[in-house]
Parts: C-alpha cells; structure tokens; sequence
C-alpha cells in the first residue's frame, strides 16, 4: 500500500508572512527603487556637465550677494531686533542649507508634476504599482543643491566661529531634527500648490511664486512687528520665517519651547493636509485620454 496519501495528509499549512516581513520587503523594494532613481539623476547631470556647473556658480553668486547684502546693512547698524550681525550670516547660512537640501530632493520634481498632467504621462506613473506620490516626488535628484548645501555649511561654520559658539552633539543633532522639519514642510506647502494643476493644468507661476518666499526665511523675526499682519502670515500660514529662525535660534541658544513646538505641529498640520490634498486631486484626475 502506497504511503503518499499520508505523508501529504500530514504537510504543514502555509502559514502568511508576518506583517513585520511584509514591511521589510517593502521597504527594501523602495529603497531599490530610489538608489535606481538616484543612478538616474547622476547619469543625467553627466550628460549635461555645463549646466550643473553654470547652476552651482549662479547659486553661489546668489549666496554671496545674500552675505554682500547683510554686510551693507550692518554699515549702518549693530543690530535687527535681538539679531546681531553674526547671528544674521548664521541665519543666512542655515535658510540656503535648507534651502538647497530642499532643491536638491523635491524642488524639479514638484516643478515637473503640472507638465505631467498637462502631457499626459501622469497616466503611466498611476499604472506602476508603486506609492505614486514616492514617485513624483522622488524621480529626480539635483545633485548642485549638496554642493551648495556645503557652502551654506561652511558659512554657518564660520560664523559660529566669530559668534564662538561651541555647539554638543545633542544641540547638533536637534539642528539636524528641525532642519528636515523645516524641509518637511516647505516639501509639503510646495506638493500641495503643484497639485493645483489638477485644475488649471499649468501651475509652474504658483510653485516659482512660493519658491521666491524662500527669500523671506533669509530675515530675522525680530525685523517685522510681533502680531503684524506680514509676520502672522509667513508665520502661521505659510510659516517660512519659522523653518530658518528657529534653527538659527538653536545654535546661538535662544530658541524657546514654544517655538520649537510650533515648528513641530505646522510641520504635521502641512503634512496632513498635503496628504488631502493630494488624495482629493488624484480622484478628480480623470486621465489625458478623458
């Protein structure tokens, strides 16, 4: 008599992948993705080498017209509110770090989504079984904005040294922390504007409207009047006056527990609502076929 009816009576039921494997895989599948995504954007930028060089140097021409400008200022006075002039090259710093790392991940890719519903190829990224929003808002990679981003950092480094702060570990670490909030939420403001193309297709003039407000991160708080209507707004509704002084702040040891946690709670308001946002537009997209 034959035993095979036993021994497959006797297999072992398939039991699911845990959901703590099921994350892993997936997290390793999108970390595949975006090294191939980064392998991409250095391809491109050697395909173009001018372009990335002429890039870097108006940047820093940019830069240094920002520090050519607070030196000027500084002719005529020793201080803005409670910013000294050091305290204002640091802060000038700490805006164009964050400013460039920002650039450097999300600013083209944000630029690009009102061209891709306007041509149609948002259709394509909608049909890969991926997260979208990971893709549209990671394709592209500026690798100029982290050379840009270590001029800033020099800068901030040497106006430190004329400040002679000495900054420990936990107060770098907490500098890092609220730099990527601050990155968190200009990402966010900036996706949720891109996404008005939804409805008026083109909408490059608003996200390059909201890029030029960076400028305003470059000034102290103190030089606009506590409870006016233009230091309200960039700093509750469009809160670019917060993403750079509170940093700054940080590393001359005068931030307050209250500004730090104001930081913190736009940057999960602007997330949520990015996240919205971005869900109401997707349902009303009705593809470049329709």
């Amino acid at each position: 008599m034959s035993l095979k009816p036993e021994v497959q009576s006797l297999k072992l039921p398939e039991t699911p992948a845990s959901d703590h494997t099921l994350r892993t895989t997936a997290l390793k599948r999108y970390l595949t993705i975006y090294i191939a995504l980064w392998k991409n954007s250095v391809t491109r930028e050697t395909m173009f080498k001018g372009n990335f060089v002429l890039w870097i140097i108006v940047e820093m021409l940019w830069f240094a017209l920002q520090l050519g400008f607070i030196s000027v200022l500084y002719l005529h006075t020793e201080q803005i509110g409670s910013w000294t002039k050091w305290q204002v090259v640091l802060l000038v710093g700490v805006s164009h770090f964050i400013q460039q790392i920002f650039q450097a991940f999300f600013l083209v890719n944000c630029i690009n989504l009102s061209e891709l519903v306007r041509s149609g190829k948002l259709d394509f990224l909608l049909m890969l079984p991926i997260n979208t929003r990971f893709l549209l808002s990671l394709r592209q990679v500026d690798l100029g904005g982290f050379v840009n981003a270590a001029s800033a950092m020099a800068v901030m480094i040497y106006a430190a040294g004329k400040l002679q702060l000495s900054p420990a570990l936990p107060t770098l670490l907490g500098f890092g922390a609220l730099c990527l909030i601050g990155i968190c939420i200009h990402y966010c403001l900036m996706f949720s504007l891109a996404t008005v193309s939804f409805w008026t297709v083109r909408a490059q003039g608003i996200v390059f409207g909201y890029y030029n407000l960076f400028n305003i991160a470059r000034m102290p708080d103190d030089a606009f009047p506590k409870g006016g209507i233009f230091r309200s707004v960039f700093t509750f509704v469009l809160p670019v006056l917060l993403v750079s002084n509170v940093p700054a702040r940080l590393l001359t040891e005068r931030l307050t527990s209250t500004s730090c946690l104001l930081l913190i709670g736009l940057a999960v308001g602007c997330a949520l609502a990015s996240e919205w946002i971005w869900r109401i537009s997707v349902k009303r997209y009705t593809s470049a076929s329709s």
